[in-house]
């Protein structure tokens, strides 16, 4: 295969390195980059070890010092020129993050297209800090708040979006005075190295300290450095729900701040009036997109027994049209799972589907022969099953997409509402009432709810996030800024005299 794209961000084949800051680790300890697409090894990258680790977070906190004093839209302008050098690599860096993690090619782009808003979003925010001005109870007397940053940052992310749910954090916490400290997944870790690469040409370019954004690899235990390290006073990881329990009680423990994007196991309900044409394209995207490895992806579709019959043959023979194979082309809709490990949980999710009594509508299986040689490649399948069933309660991130029957729009709530996870939900209707219903507070309880189009593919104007084991964390969008800063209020006496709240006199 083709990989020029690596030498264009400035990876050397098989010898990427990683980065703290701008130095190269030296543990000697490597992780090892494979593709899935055709199991080839892309690069290595070392280990951080804990005194690389040590001199990061000390060049970070150096560098926190200066970059908070850079006025907002100074530093507004700093992101703008990294969405700018991310418009000229868009497709070398969409090209490596379909390489190295297997979404389809449409989808890295898309994934580096969803930096450059982001970057865009928060050159605006920049300029729209705002604090809150009030009226003192004493006389002359002002009060207002306002809004400091809160240091260094730290930022784990998983793999099914190497890139993006980085800059998602980042941007938005470099134009608030933060500084960064990111640990990329270990299963897509060059993606990481290309972005802090070209972020690097930003802040030579503009004589910056290099610790404003810095990034270290490796395994759980950087992972554990990080949670466990009162210098970062702010965790935002991406992952598992089990991953997010661990990650928000040791951050609880020395009373820091979390923000935690965890799994979703998401739902489209489908009533009657549906345009059928809106439902099979929201459903396909979303249940195979990714090949099922988005936290917004279409775990469930909730059908009305009326259209059931229907709505589950017009998908069966949709499903009979997808192209699975190699990201990289185009033509693919489907590309490989992103590892022998998430095949095994696909296969292990098949079995108890079938143990508990599900139904295959479409059946499922590893893909063998030409152009399938990594193992990573799994057919995306359908199952008929029931709300109950264990498997259904929880997420398999895989192709996998149950089907499940409702009599009215109540029940098809309930069920909706019935599982531990609340990111992304979705209701396909052109009734009115039920499309109000669903969006009200006796509706949806997910923190995205959306009509007419699918569960996945949320835009970086809308704050991101779910609720319940989905962890609470709200990502971009709206008033998502204030998460990455410190609250302060202030009172200034102009009077002559110390007049007390409350009326309280303390005389001498």
């Amino acid at each position: 295969m083709n990989t020029e794209f690596l030498q264009q961000l400035g990876l050397s084949l098989h010898n990427a390195g990683t980065f703290t800051g701008l130095q190269s680790t030296t543990s000697g300890e490597n992780i090892l980059s494979y593709s899935p697409v055709n199991g080839a090894l892309i690069g290595a990258v070392t280990q951080t070890t804990r005194e690389e680790y040590e001199q990061v977070i000390q060049t970070a906190q150096a560098a926190f010092k200066i970059w908070r004093e850079v006025p907002a839209p100074k530093r507004g302008e700093i992101v703008r020129q990294y969405g700018d050098l991310l418009r000229q690599y868009k497709d070398p860096l969409g090209r490596l993050v379909s390489y190295e993690m297997g979404k389809s090619l449409q989808e890295g782009w898309g994934e580096v297209q969803e930096m450059i808003d982001i970057c865009d979003f928060a050159v605006g925010q920049s300029r729209q800090l705002y604090g809150l001005t009030m009226h003192s109870e004493r006389p002359h007397h002002r009060m207002y708040e306002q809004w400091h940053p809160l240091g260094i940052v730290g930022i784990i992310s998983a793999f099914n979006f190497p890139v993006a749910v980085w800059s998602w954090n980042a941007m938005i916490a470099l134009v608030c005075g933060d500084v960064c400290v990111w640990k990329p997944s270990e299963k897509a870790p060059l993606c990481g190295v290309a972005c802090q690469l070209l972020f690097q040409k930003v802040l030579q370019a503009n004589h910056l300290p290099e610790g404003i954004v810095s990034l270290i690899n490796g395994d759980y235990r950087v992972g554990e450095w990080m949670t466990h390290d009162t210098r970062i006073p702010l965790i935002s990881a991406t992952g598992s729900t089990r991953m997010g329990k661990v990650v928000g009680q040791a951050v609880a423990a020395r009373l820091g701040r979390s923000l935690l994007e965890l799994g979703g196991n998401n739902a489209i309900i489908i009533t009657p009036s549906a345009d059928l044409n809106i439902v099979l394209t929201g459903a396909l995207f979303g249940a195979v997109g990714t090949a099922g490895q988005r936290c917004t992806s279409t775990r469930r579709l909730i059908i009305h027994e009326s259209i059931y019959d229907t709505v589950k043959e017009k998908l069966a023979r949709a499903y009979g049209q997808l192209r699975i194979g190699n990201p990289l082309e185009e033509s693919n809709h489907v590309g490989p799972l992103i590892d022998q490990h998430a095949v095994q949980q696909y296969l292990n999710a098949l079995q108890e589907i079938k143990r508990e009594g599900g139904r295959m509508v479409v059946e499922g299986g590893v893909l063998e022969g030409p152009g399938y040689e990594s193992g990573c490649y799994v057919k995306p399948c359908v199952a008929e099953a029931r709300p109950d069933m264990a498997i259904v309660q929880n997420e398999t991130f895989a192709p996998i997409l149950y089907l499940l029957k409702y009599k009215d729009i109540d029940e098809a709530i309930a069920i909706q509402n019935g599982v531990p996870q609340g990111l992304s939900s979705a209701i396909m209707t052109n009734d009115l009432r039920e499309a109000e219903k669903f969006l009200s507070v006796a509706g949806s309880d997910c923190g995205i709810a959306n009509v007419n189009i699918g569960t996945s593919g949320a835009e970086i104007g809308g704050a991101f996030g779910g609720e319940k084991e989905t962890g609470g964390g709200r990502e971009s969008g709206s008033d998502a800024w204030k998460a990455y800063m410190r609250r302060q209020t202030n009172t200034i006496n102009y009077s002559k005299t110390v007049p007390l709240a409350q009326g309280i006199r303390f005389d001498l």
